[in-house]
């Protein structure tokens, strides 16, 4: 299969159309093309292109800075000698400056398919700025690794953020190609938008089921997502971020497993299987012990769960990622009523509510955790609804 960088680059009915524009790519370590080399580097040898700018979103052109709300500067790229403005510095949107050192931007990110991963904000808010200014996005497209399936409450209004664009579920099953389609159909956008579109993305076949496996090398589109099982899993393990519980960073495994130094991991799995079996399907629990050598619990000894979606039990359909974290945190609370769950801390510069609610788009969630009397059913009465909504809503912006 190709990705739009790949068919920009090799298709002259495509690159032509840049000629005698000033191109700007935002792009970080995972723009990269077939054969690995940075989009970066490509286009700026490319004969059609002129190359004057560069921005790079959360973690960086580079992708070295591990946390949330860890900033990244404006930069001069030392080769190139073109500006790289950072969007999650001083500021998230572009500013009117940097907005003026091009005609088209090409976005070629690596997404995750997940609401909470902030390169769908930053999207919007360049596509946001773009129209203000006059200026061109083409969307150079990627497989979203977690595919097509749709899971989670949608974001309620008035809990928009940085890791809340709009109201879609958690995980929205689009590329960021389509994703834009969304964003200007929802916000009146008026621009010049087009989207290179992949070849041979098959998001419906497996093993990969949106990544293509065997033709493409996976690379960290951020530091904490070293591989397919992540970002099949993230959609889920995401919340753990709202958690007092570890989601593996400091491991080598981040985000494909939770826990904590006073957790029984057993006796969670074993409540997980009494409470909703059903949301258990398509992957295999295994209980593990960790040390985190950075983050949460650091340097104390974990009792944990992992989450194993890379052998012949994994069953793209079935497997509900936001559905079993919903279920372990559920689990951990009927175990242990009083148990300090949520973490009380600023979350993507939201101080004033609780970073599970932010992630979540709303208070629902935690609300039918701290619930007693809250089962299974009551959550599926809140979320099939919304996932059946985005599902048709998002139909007419689908390009595959």
């Amino acid at each position: 299969m190709k990705f739009g960088i790949d068919r920009l680059l090799t298709e002259p009915g495509l690159s032509q159309a840049l000629r005698g524009r000033r191109v700007a790519l935002l792009g970080h370590p995972a723009s990269v093309t077939a054969d690995l080399t940075h989009s970066l580097d490509a286009l700026a040898t490319h004969p059609d292109i002129t190359l004057t700018a560069a921005f790079g979103p959360q973690h960086g052109m580079r992708g070295d800075l591990q946390d949330n709300m860890m900033e990244s500067p404006d930069e001069t790229d030392a080769r190139l000698g073109i500006p790289v403005f950072s969007l999650y510095g001083e500021v998230r949107r572009p500013t009117d400056a940097s907005m003026e050192t091009f005609d088209v931007l090409l976005v070629d990110l690596q997404d995750l398919g997940c609401r909470i991963y902030t390169f769908v904000t930053t999207l919007l808010y360049v596509l946001e700025a773009a129209a203000k200014h006059g200026k061109a996005v083409w969307v150079l497209d990627r497989p979203n690794p977690a595919g097509r399936p749709v899971e989670g409450l949608t974001l309620r209004p008035g809990w928009e953020s940085f890791v809340g664009a709009g109201p879609m579920p958690m995980r929205h099953g689009m590329t960021l190609g389509e994703m834009g389609r969304w964003f200007i159909d929802q916000h009146n956008l008026d621009l010049e938008y087009r989207v290179v579109e992949m070849q041979g993305w098959a998001p419906d076949e497996g093993p990969g089921f949106g990544w293509p496996l065997g033709e493409r090398s996976w690379i960290n589109p951020s530091p904490n997502a070293p591989n397919l099982s992540m970002a099949r899993a993230y959609a889920g393990t995401v919340m753990l971020e709202g958690t007092t519980l570890s989601e593996g960073r400091g491991t080598t495994r981040p985000l494909e497993l939770f826990g904590a130094p006073d957790v029984d991991a057993r006796a969670v799995t074993a409540e997980m299987q009494a409470l909703a079996p059903q949301w258990l399907q398509g992957c295999r629990l295994r209980d593990v012990w960790f040390q985190p050598t950075f983050h949460k619990h650091v340097g104390q000894l974990c009792a944990g769960v992992q989450i194993h979606v890379d052998d012949p039990a994994y069953d793209h359909a079935a497997f509900r990622p936001w559905r079993l974290q919903a279920l372990a945190f559920k689990s951990i609370r009927r175990l242990r009523p009083d148990y300090p769950l949520w973490r009380d801390f600023p979350y993507e510069y939201v101080f004033d509510r609780l970073a599970i609610d932010v992630i979540n788009g709303g208070p629902g969630l935690r609300e039918w955790v701290d619930d007693p009397a809250g089962a299974p059913g009551d959550l599926d009465a809140l979320t099939l609804p919304d996932e059946r909504a985005w599902e048709e809503g998002r139909r007419r912006f689908l390009l595959y």
